[in-house]
């Protein structure tokens, strides 16, 4: 799944509950210059209060981010490969990380925690969410 052009989007949004990603390329159109500068598109993007979801086995790259993850949103990211993006950004949500790798070029931040996301499991110990995920940078906002 990908684009001819950069426009600031998402290829997927999701909304409700016990839906699932698995199995696709999801990927961004190049951009000249560093990530910062790059318009916001994204693999996909939580609703608020979205349930259950599973992202499994995906590749995502050359996108601002592979995801966000919105307030109030669960579920599982396990075994996906992201590269060229600025990583997943979770916004007070909980999800359960594992298994995801990061190829070349490497990623701004594997993983993002913004402020008001809770401390504790399943983020916390972040040693323990790094080596769970192929050694993720992890850019803790809490």
């Amino acid at each position: 799944m990908t684009s001819d052009i950069p426009y600031a989007a998402e290829f997927i949004q999701i909304a409700g509950t016990n839906h699932k990603i698995v199995d696709n390329i999801i990927f961004g159109p190049p951009q000249a210059g560093p990530s910062t500068g790059w318009v916001v598109n994204r693999g996909f993007v939580t609703q608020n209060n979205v349930t259950n979801i599973l992202i499994q086995d995906n590749i995502f790259y050359s996108l601002r981010q592979p995801a966000y993850l919105n307030p109030n949103s669960t579920g599982h990211i396990v075994g996906n490969v992201v590269y060229n993006t600025r990583g997943f950004v979770v916004d007070r949500a909980v999800f359960v990380f594992s298994g995801n790798s990061w190829g070349i070029p490497e990623n701004a931040v594997d993983i993002a925690l913004l402020l008001g996301t809770i401390t504790g499991p399943p983020y916390d110990p972040l040693a323990e969410l790094a080596d769970n995920n192929s050694n993720a940078t992890i850019d803790d906002q809490r």
